[in-house]
């Protein structure tokens, strides 16, 4: 049992220090019920059980509002956060450039497809040219898109060090968004690793509809794409298994272990050898 709970869980504590009262409820413990409201009164926390149930209240909104707060600031839930914005910028300004490509094929002799084309176009002195105009906002959010993904690539190696070297920053950030944050992914088997980002093959496959999927996002890695696909299904389980343990320990310990790249290339090297047997 906790000091303060010996005479109370709010011993000590001034009922309007929202943060002492925070640490009393995270850090307080007791081995079974007391008379908590009466032991309030009894130490000078609040002057009846009315109050006490008030400066609880708030203290437990407080702690509850507070908890939220950091878990939203924490490094891995800032790198969702880069990682979302990256893809989202990328889809759309993969479909405005597929417009602009579009729309300058039936007025432009010159007129190209992709991305580079309305950077191209977007320099046009054509101020008013609403053709133009467009080529520019794709040429910003293409700009943004960049370097969203240098600060991915700057992160990523900082929030998850193995799971960065072993999937790549990129990569990295997906899997821990998928998850819904790195404590989220390092509990997570390497089954269900496997098959991030395949969550609507893996219900069609448990509703009867369609074969199990083999991989998730992870097919983007070198080390399942880059593997016969005979031979894909080891690959992905042998890069999902390695990608898992990555997790717990970026999770709970936080330094690097070159080993577990040298052990995943010598498994990827093995599967992929046989290809030419």
């Amino acid at each position: 049992m906790s000091e303060n709970t010996h005479a109370g869980w709010f011993s000590g504590v001034d009922p309007d220090d929202l943060d002492g009262t925070r640490e009393a409820i995270e850090g307080g413990s007791a081995d079974e019920p007391r008379a908590w409201p009466a032991l309030a009164v009894e130490s000078g926390f609040a002057a009846d059980e009315d109050e006490y149930y008030e400066h609880l209240h708030e203290a437990t909104v407080y702690a509850t509002r507070e908890a939220v707060r950091e878990a939203e600031i924490a490094d891995d839930k800032q790198l969702i956060h880069a990682v979302r914005a990256m893809d989202d910028c990328e889809r759309v300004v993969n479909e405005l450039a597929e417009r602009v490509a579009e729309w300058a094929g039936s007025r432009r002799e010159d007129a190209g497809t992709g991305i580079e084309y309305a950077r191209r176009l977007a320099q046009d002195d054509a101020s008013d040219d609403p053709l133009v105009s467009l080529a520019r906002r794709v040429r910003d959010l293409a700009d943004e898109t960049d370097a969203l993904r240098a600060h991915v690539e700057r992160t990523a190696p900082e929030v998850a060090p193995n799971l960065a070297a072993l999937a790549g920053p990129v990569l990295a950030a997906r899997l821990v968004a998928l998850a819904g944050g790195l404590e989220q992914l390092a509990r997570k088997p390497a089954g269900t690793v496997q098959v991030l980002g395949a969550e609507e093959a893996l219900f069609a496959h448990l509703r009867g509809r369609a074969p199990s999927p083999k991989h998730g996002i992870i097919f983007t890695h070198e080390a399942v794409s880059g593997t016969h696909s005979q031979h894909r299904g080891s690959a992905a389980r042998a890069l999902a298994g390695k990608l898992a343990i990555a997790a717990r320990i970026d999770h709970y310990a936080g330094d690097l272990r070159p080993e577990l790249e040298a052990e995943l290339h010598g498994r990827i090297e093995t599967i992929q050898g046989r290809d030419t047997e």
